[in-house]
Protein backbone atom coordinates (compact mmCIF):
# COMPACT_ATOMS: atom_id res chain seq x y z
CA UNK A 1 0.00 0.00 0.00
CA UNK A 2 1.37 3.16 -1.13
CA UNK A 3 1.53 6.42 1.42
CA UNK A 4 -1.16 8.07 -0.28
CA UNK A 5 -3.16 5.15 -0.06
CA UNK A 6 -2.85 5.53 3.81
CA UNK A 7 -3.46 9.30 3.53
CA UNK A 8 -6.34 8.78 1.40
CA UNK A 9 -9.93 9.35 3.58
CA UNK A 10 -12.70 6.44 2.93
CA UNK A 11 -15.33 8.03 0.67
CA UNK A 12 -17.86 5.30 -0.95
CA UNK A 13 -19.30 7.35 -2.95
CA UNK A 14 -16.33 8.47 -4.65
CA UNK A 15 -14.63 5.24 -4.92
CA UNK A 16 -17.90 3.89 -6.94
CA UNK A 17 -17.42 6.30 -9.42
CA UNK A 18 -13.90 5.59 -9.91
CA UNK A 19 -15.09 1.67 -9.85
CA UNK A 20 -16.46 2.60 -12.82
CA UNK A 21 -13.15 3.82 -14.85
CA UNK A 22 -12.00 1.43 -17.33
CA UNK A 23 -8.74 1.60 -17.17
CA UNK A 24 -6.67 -1.69 -17.92
CA UNK A 25 -3.08 -2.45 -15.70
CA UNK A 26 -0.98 -5.42 -15.00
CA UNK A 27 -1.46 -8.03 -11.94
CA UNK A 28 0.77 -5.94 -9.57
CA UNK A 29 -2.30 -2.90 -10.69
CA UNK A 30 0.32 -0.71 -12.94
CA UNK A 31 0.60 -0.01 -16.23
CA UNK A 32 3.94 0.14 -18.13
CA UNK A 33 4.07 3.83 -18.14
CA UNK A 34 4.17 3.66 -14.15
CA UNK A 35 0.34 4.49 -13.74
CA UNK A 36 -0.76 2.74 -10.51
CA UNK A 37 -4.66 2.14 -9.62
CA UNK A 38 -4.55 2.45 -6.31
CA UNK A 39 -2.02 5.73 -5.89
CA UNK A 40 -4.52 6.96 -8.45
CA UNK A 41 -7.62 6.55 -6.49
CA UNK A 42 -6.11 7.78 -3.05
CA UNK A 43 -4.63 11.16 -4.86
CA UNK A 44 -7.98 11.54 -6.34
CA UNK A 45 -10.09 11.45 -2.79
CA UNK A 46 -7.26 13.34 -1.28
CA UNK A 47 -7.73 16.08 -3.69
CA UNK A 48 -11.19 15.72 -3.63
CA UNK A 49 -11.62 18.66 -0.59
CA UNK A 50 -9.44 20.77 -2.69
CA UNK A 51 -11.78 20.38 -5.76
CA UNK A 52 -15.17 21.34 -4.08
CA UNK A 53 -14.11 23.26 -1.13
CA UNK A 54 -10.61 25.49 -1.72
CA UNK A 55 -11.11 25.96 -5.17
CA UNK A 56 -14.64 25.75 -5.06
CA UNK A 57 -14.17 24.64 -8.79
CA UNK A 58 -17.23 24.92 -11.60
CA UNK A 59 -17.33 22.48 -14.27
CA UNK A 60 -19.30 22.91 -17.96
CA UNK A 61 -19.01 20.91 -20.57
CA UNK A 62 -17.87 17.55 -19.58
CA UNK A 63 -20.23 15.93 -21.97
CA UNK A 64 -17.74 16.87 -24.46
CA UNK A 65 -15.11 14.47 -23.70
CA UNK A 66 -15.05 11.35 -25.30
CA UNK A 67 -16.50 8.37 -22.46
CA UNK A 68 -13.63 6.01 -24.55
CA UNK A 69 -10.97 6.18 -26.97
CA UNK A 70 -8.11 8.03 -27.52
CA UNK A 71 -8.38 11.81 -27.37
CA UNK A 72 -6.18 14.93 -26.46
CA UNK A 73 -7.50 17.68 -24.03
CA UNK A 74 -5.80 21.00 -24.96
CA UNK A 75 -5.57 23.52 -22.16
CA UNK A 76 -4.05 26.92 -21.19
CA UNK A 77 -1.60 26.53 -18.83
CA UNK A 78 -1.08 29.35 -15.59
CA UNK A 79 -0.40 29.77 -12.20
CA UNK A 80 3.28 28.62 -11.18
CA UNK A 81 1.96 25.53 -10.01
CA UNK A 82 0.19 22.92 -12.00
CA UNK A 83 -2.92 23.23 -10.07
CA UNK A 84 -4.78 23.71 -12.98
CA UNK A 85 -3.65 20.03 -14.32
CA UNK A 86 -4.41 18.64 -11.21
CA UNK A 87 -8.10 20.63 -11.27
CA UNK A 88 -8.80 19.09 -14.72
CA UNK A 89 -7.81 15.72 -14.20
CA UNK A 90 -10.33 15.45 -11.14
CA UNK A 91 -12.82 16.72 -13.15
CA UNK A 92 -12.16 13.89 -15.90
CA UNK A 93 -11.39 11.06 -13.28
CA UNK A 94 -14.84 12.17 -11.66
CA UNK A 95 -16.72 12.81 -14.95
CA UNK A 96 -20.45 11.94 -14.24
CA UNK A 97 -20.56 11.32 -17.72
CA UNK A 98 -17.67 8.58 -17.92
CA UNK A 99 -14.77 8.76 -15.71
CA UNK A 100 -11.28 8.16 -17.29
CA UNK A 101 -8.18 8.46 -15.68
CA UNK A 102 -6.24 11.46 -17.50
CA UNK A 103 -2.57 11.31 -18.79
CA UNK A 104 -1.04 14.80 -18.49
CA UNK A 105 2.30 15.44 -20.26
CA UNK A 106 4.77 17.31 -17.69
CA UNK A 107 7.67 18.67 -18.33
CA UNK A 108 11.01 16.91 -18.12
CA UNK A 109 12.34 18.42 -15.49
CA UNK A 110 9.78 17.01 -13.16
CA UNK A 111 11.22 13.67 -12.75
CA UNK A 112 14.48 14.87 -11.87
CA UNK A 113 12.97 16.06 -8.65
CA UNK A 114 13.54 13.15 -5.82
CA UNK A 115 10.11 11.03 -5.22
CA UNK A 116 8.23 13.66 -7.52
CA UNK A 117 8.84 11.43 -10.60
CA UNK A 118 7.77 8.34 -9.49
CA UNK A 119 4.72 9.69 -7.58
CA UNK A 120 3.81 11.80 -11.02
CA UNK A 121 4.05 8.90 -12.58
CA UNK A 122 1.56 7.00 -10.43
CA UNK A 123 -0.60 8.82 -10.55
CA UNK A 124 -0.59 9.32 -14.24
CA UNK A 125 1.59 11.74 -15.68
CA UNK A 126 3.85 11.12 -18.37
CA UNK A 127 7.01 13.13 -19.71
CA UNK A 128 5.48 14.84 -22.41
CA UNK A 129 8.04 13.52 -25.53
CA UNK A 130 5.81 12.57 -28.79
CA UNK A 131 6.75 8.75 -28.33
CA UNK A 132 5.35 8.35 -24.86
CA UNK A 133 2.01 10.42 -26.62
CA UNK A 134 1.86 8.23 -29.72
CA UNK A 135 2.13 5.24 -27.60
CA UNK A 136 -0.65 6.62 -25.33
CA UNK A 137 -2.90 7.65 -27.89
CA UNK A 138 -2.24 4.19 -29.37
CA UNK A 139 -3.56 2.89 -26.15
CA UNK A 140 -6.80 4.47 -26.13
CA UNK A 141 -6.14 6.85 -23.63
CA UNK A 142 -7.55 10.55 -22.87
CA UNK A 143 -4.37 12.93 -23.14
CA UNK A 144 -3.90 15.98 -20.93
CA UNK A 145 -1.61 18.86 -23.12
CA UNK A 146 -0.68 22.09 -22.35
CA UNK A 147 1.31 23.27 -25.33
CA UNK A 148 1.98 26.71 -23.72
CA UNK A 149 4.37 24.37 -21.54
CA UNK A 150 6.40 26.57 -18.99
CA UNK A 151 5.95 29.77 -21.22
CA UNK A 152 1.99 29.34 -20.05
CA UNK A 153 2.63 28.04 -16.12
CA UNK A 154 5.56 30.89 -15.60
CA UNK A 155 3.78 33.58 -17.18
CA UNK A 156 3.87 37.02 -14.86
CA UNK A 157 0.57 38.42 -13.52
CA UNK A 158 0.52 40.59 -16.19
CA UNK A 159 -0.24 38.89 -19.01
CA UNK A 160 -2.84 36.64 -17.64
CA UNK A 161 -5.45 35.07 -20.09
CA UNK A 162 -3.14 35.62 -22.99
CA UNK A 163 -1.77 33.00 -24.36
CA UNK A 164 1.48 32.55 -25.10
CA UNK A 165 2.92 30.27 -27.94
CA UNK A 166 1.78 26.81 -28.63
CA UNK A 167 3.92 23.69 -29.79
CA UNK A 168 2.53 22.20 -32.96
CA UNK A 169 3.48 18.47 -31.91
CA UNK A 170 -0.10 18.05 -30.21
CA UNK A 171 -1.66 18.55 -33.88
CA UNK A 172 1.09 16.44 -35.79
CA UNK A 173 -0.29 13.71 -33.29
CA UNK A 174 -4.10 14.44 -33.05
CA UNK A 175 -4.19 14.47 -37.37
CA UNK A 176 -1.84 11.03 -37.25
CA UNK A 177 -4.04 9.31 -34.95
CA UNK A 178 -7.48 10.79 -35.83
CA UNK A 179 -7.74 11.14 -31.84
CA UNK A 180 -10.52 14.09 -31.56
CA UNK A 181 -8.78 17.48 -29.87
CA UNK A 182 -11.15 18.97 -26.77
CA UNK A 183 -10.11 22.72 -25.84
CA UNK A 184 -10.67 23.53 -22.64
CA UNK A 185 -10.20 27.01 -21.15
CA UNK A 186 -9.47 27.29 -17.14
CA UNK A 187 -9.92 30.12 -15.72
CA UNK A 188 -9.03 31.39 -11.92
CA UNK A 189 -5.60 29.74 -11.50
CA UNK A 190 -4.48 32.89 -13.12
CA UNK A 191 -5.15 34.69 -9.79
CA UNK A 192 -4.35 32.00 -7.52
CA UNK A 193 -0.68 32.42 -7.58
CA UNK A 194 0.18 36.27 -8.83
CA UNK A 195 3.30 36.68 -9.54
CA UNK A 196 4.62 40.02 -10.52
CA UNK A 197 8.45 38.77 -11.31
CA UNK A 198 10.88 35.88 -11.80
CA UNK A 199 14.21 35.63 -10.58
CA UNK A 200 16.73 34.51 -13.08
CA UNK A 201 19.56 34.18 -10.89
CA UNK A 202 17.64 31.94 -8.35
CA UNK A 203 15.77 29.55 -11.24
CA UNK A 204 20.11 28.58 -13.15
CA UNK A 205 21.40 28.36 -9.27
CA UNK A 206 18.32 25.70 -8.37
CA UNK A 207 18.28 24.19 -11.91
CA UNK A 208 14.56 25.28 -12.50
CA UNK A 209 13.14 26.77 -15.54
CA UNK A 210 11.74 29.41 -13.75
CA UNK A 211 11.53 30.98 -10.41
CA UNK A 212 8.31 33.20 -9.26
CA UNK A 213 9.03 36.06 -7.31
CA UNK A 214 5.56 35.61 -4.95
CA UNK A 215 3.85 35.27 -2.22
CA UNK A 216 4.48 31.67 -0.69
CA UNK A 217 0.44 30.81 -0.81
CA UNK A 218 -2.03 29.92 -2.83
CA UNK A 219 -4.80 31.58 -2.53
CA UNK A 220 -8.42 29.60 -2.82
CA UNK A 221 -9.31 31.41 -6.14
CA UNK A 222 -12.85 30.51 -7.49
CA UNK A 223 -11.97 28.04 -10.67
CA UNK A 224 -14.37 27.51 -13.68
CA UNK A 225 -13.43 24.98 -16.07
CA UNK A 226 -15.05 25.04 -19.28
CA UNK A 227 -15.02 22.04 -22.02
CA UNK A 228 -15.88 22.94 -25.61
CA UNK A 229 -16.89 20.51 -28.00
CA UNK A 230 -13.99 18.31 -30.35
CA UNK A 231 -12.35 19.36 -33.02
CA UNK A 232 -11.55 16.82 -35.71
CA UNK A 233 -8.52 17.16 -38.17
CA UNK A 234 -7.80 15.64 -41.82
CA UNK A 235 -4.80 13.25 -41.52
CA UNK A 236 -3.71 14.79 -44.73
CA UNK A 237 -0.39 15.82 -46.48
CA UNK A 238 -0.24 19.17 -45.17
CA UNK A 239 2.05 21.89 -44.98
CA UNK A 240 3.43 22.92 -41.76
CA UNK A 241 1.60 26.59 -42.43
CA UNK A 242 -1.44 24.70 -42.82
CA UNK A 243 -0.82 22.78 -39.31
CA UNK A 244 -0.12 26.25 -37.74
CA UNK A 245 -3.91 27.51 -39.27
CA UNK A 246 -5.27 24.41 -37.18
CA UNK A 247 -2.97 24.84 -33.78
CA UNK A 248 -4.60 28.31 -34.35
CA UNK A 249 -8.21 27.05 -34.55
CA UNK A 250 -7.96 25.35 -31.37
CA UNK A 251 -6.55 28.40 -29.48
CA UNK A 252 -9.38 30.04 -30.73
CA UNK A 253 -11.30 27.80 -29.15
CA UNK A 254 -9.93 28.00 -25.87
CA UNK A 255 -9.85 31.58 -25.84
CA UNK A 256 -13.89 31.01 -26.38
CA UNK A 257 -14.10 29.09 -23.87
CA UNK A 258 -11.63 31.68 -21.51
CA UNK A 259 -13.95 34.59 -22.87
CA UNK A 260 -17.38 32.77 -21.41
CA UNK A 261 -15.24 32.10 -18.47
CA UNK A 262 -14.31 34.99 -17.69
CA UNK A 263 -17.44 37.09 -18.66
CA UNK A 264 -19.24 34.99 -16.18
CA UNK A 265 -17.82 35.18 -13.02
CA UNK A 266 -18.81 37.71 -9.97
CA UNK A 267 -15.41 37.49 -8.87
CA UNK A 268 -12.08 36.21 -8.65
CA UNK A 269 -13.49 34.50 -5.16
CA UNK A 270 -17.16 34.28 -6.32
Amino acid sequence: MSILSRLAPQDDDLEEVLKTMNKPVGSMHYDPWGFNKDTNHAAVALFKWMYERYFRVEATGLDNIPASGRCLLIGNHSGQLPIDAMLLGYAVATNPHGPRAPRAMIERFFPSVPFLGNLMNQIGAVVGDPINCRKLLENEEAILVFPEGIRGAGKPFSKRYQLQRFGSGFMHLAMEHQAPVVPVGIVGCEESVPTPAHSKLLARGLGLPYFPLTLPVVLPTRVRIHVGEPLYFPNDDVSEAQVSQYVDQVKDAIREQLSTGLENRKGVFQ
